[in-house]
């Protein structure tokens, strides 16, 4: 096996992916945990998910998979850690309550009792509302001694319209059961990240809770790297923009694949390409135009790197995908559109290769077609021909080992089932070049 590059002279030694396949550094995971507990047969659609899971035998999962890259050299940096490291600071806190704990948020009527809980709260605790939400319930609890005290089923509490006409277990912060999908609410983009506009609202403040760690913890803080992208910076729009990370990919050379979703807009790409192109950080972005599906709601799920040279994907998805290449344009602020003759070819001419080995995902049509679901193409790489992969896709795995590719399975029967592999429940934010 080729060893590896190393970084590019100048580059950040903390922070910046360069590639989809060179050695993975630095990543952030979340271990699964109250949010996973909070998710019933009654909200699962609701909370974006298709099933409940077992959250004990999720985290035994997920435990294993951060072993896993920690085996393999991987520093491993956990999303509730940090955000109770940034909640710990006096500003940090102030600047991510004054976004998520707001009238809008909780109602006037409990805006004060709950504000003043979450200036005061430890915290990890903090860190846990956050993350995992807070029902009515245990919001309810704050109004003692303003009213009666009593929450939910028909009873008054005074001073509150919101806990008084809710159920107990209802939630006044909704809990975030996606967060161990770290891929999505922000995209680390060569030199820097950006945090996504994200498309439901059951994930938005994931986004929120990820900006708060990269501009407060001490780690990031003064960090050599670049907001491509936060809604901090550009202001709320009434717009049809979104984006999520699994969308995003810096395949190197200077170029970024970009999923055009049911998650990622158009506009939101063209904002992307425009910063990108501005810093001098790119000089082509390849928008691919798919159809808009749950069983393919990021570019990631049907298409991920697994060598230089080399792609796992879904062929019914990725074969029908219109592939258009954005670069600037002559006068500064402007962009260059071209459509491709096919997304495959794009990338490859982007990586300067003659040929692009492509391993389909394994078995017959209706094989294929559980494997894809089941996050068959969805494998993260390690460095260049190593890959994190379930190993329930048996089929598309053998296809994979064949290609030369060094497999390495992981129990996902349980996390799964919230639609995402090794690439989705990932968070690069060091990379080597490939």
């Amino acid at each position: 096996m080729t060893a590896a590059v190393q970084p590019e002279a100048g580059t950040s030694t903390k922070f910046g992916v360069h590639s989809e396949v060179g050695k993975l550094r630095r990543v952030i995971i979340h271990r699964p945990d109250l949010e996973l507990k909070r998710l019933t047969p009654n909200n699962h659609d609701d909370l974006l998910f298709d099933d409940v899971l077992w959250v004990r035998r999720a985290r035994q999962q997920h435990d294993a998979f951060g072993d896993l890259l920690r085996d393999r050299g991987v520093e491993v940096l956990y999303l509730e850690t940090l955000l109770a490291e940034t909640l710990a600071q006096a500003d940090a806190r102030q600047w991510v309550l004054d976004r998520a704990v707001t009238s809008f948020t909780v109602g006037a009527g409990m805006f004060d009792e709950i504000r003043a809980y979450m200036n005061e709260v430890d915290p990890v605790t903090l860190a846990d509302h956050l993350i995992g939400g807070l029902t009515v319930r245990e919001a309810g609890q704050l109004l003692k001694g303003k009213g009666d005290g009593l929450v939910g089923t028909g009873a008054i509490a005074k001073g509150s319209l919101v806990v008084s006409s809710s159920e107990e277990d209802d939630f006044v912060l909704r809990p975030l059961p996606n967060s161990y999908f770290t891929r999505d609410p922000s995209a680390w983009i060569y030199g820097g990240v950006v945090v996504n506009p994200m498309y439901w609202p059951a994930r938005r403040l994931e986004a929120l809770n990820v900006e708060a760690i990269y501009r407060f913890h001490p780690s990031f803080r003064d960090g050599d790297f670049r907001f491509w992208y936060s809604r901090e910076d550009e202001g709320e729009s009434f717009g049809r923009i979104s984006s999520e990370g699994g969308d995003i990919m810096p395949i190197g050379n200077r170029t970024v694949a970009i999923g055009m979703s049911e998650r990622t807009t158009g506009q939101m790409i063209e904002k992307i390409a425009l910063a990108l192109f501005k810093a001098g950080a790119a000089d082509r972005v390849i928008a691919a135009g798919m159809t808009r599906d749950r069983a393919h709601m990021h570019l990631d799920t049907v298409f991920t790197f697994v060598d230089r040279d080399a792609v796992t994907m879904f062929p019914k998805v990725v074969n029908s995908i219109t592939a258009y290449s954005v670069r600037p344009a002559d006068q500064e602020g402007e962009l260059e559109v071209t459509r491709e003759s096919s997304f495959l070819d794009a990338i490859k001419d982007a990586l300067r290769i003659t040929n692009l080995r492509v391993i389909g995902t394994g078995g017959d049509a209706w094989q294929a077609e559980r494997e894809q679901w089941d996050d068959g193409n969805n494998v993260v790489a390690l460095e260049p021909g190593v890959v994190v992969a379930y190993d329930k896709n048996e089929y598309t795995n053998a296809q994979l080992r064949k290609a030369g590719i060094e497999v390495i399975s992981l129990d996902g029967s349980e996390i799964g089932k919230g639609r995402g592999g090794g690439h989705c429940m990932t968070c690069p934010i060091l990379r080597d070049p490939a």
